[in-house]
């Protein structure tokens, strides 16, 4: 059977397959980059790690047996301000939940892996925690490459 969790803790910390690990891509991101848009219309690097902790969040949420639902904090949270501070208290609750999440995920067996997510008498999805969990690895990943574009301007 696939370390699934193994699977989260590269794609977060860990020796990725696709480069370099979300972490290692915003450890070295400065301030000034982290709430610049260089590109008219794109998400600023902070902005996107705000984004990625909030469904972070929303699937700790749905691996714990609660409903799926908008992130509580919402699908792009705006940053409370530009400066250093806040930029380490986004980095601080990106590492928070997804250290929240490695937890929860190392704690289940092979059989919460395959089965779906919200069964009952009328199924809200066909999901695993599989799917799920991979879903957001994916996700992870297509952020972390923009942002290694955005953290080059």
């Amino acid at each position: 059977m696939i370390d699934f969790a193994n699977e989260l803790r590269k794609a977060y910390s860990g020796d990725a397959w696709h480069g370099n690990n979300i972490s290692t891509v915003i450890a070295v991101v400065k301030v000034g980059q982290a709430f610049a848009h260089p590109i008219p219309g794109a998400h600023s690097i902070a902005e996107l790690v705000l984004h990625l902790s909030s469904w972070t969040e929303e699937v700790i949420s749905r691996l714990s047996g609660n409903l799926p639902k908008e992130p509580s904090k919402g699908d792009w949270p705006a940053p409370l301000g530009q400066t250093e501070t806040h930029w380490k208290a986004i980095l601080t609750d990106f590492n928070r939940v997804n250290e929240d999440l490695l937890i929860l995920v190392a704690q289940f067996s092979e059989e919460q892996w395959s089965a779906k997510l919200f069964t009952g008498p009328i199924p809200i999805t066909t999901l695993s925690h599989f799917e799920l969990l991979n879903g957001l690895i994916q996700h992870h990943a297509y952020h972390g490459g923009q942002i290694a574009l955005l953290s080059k301007f």
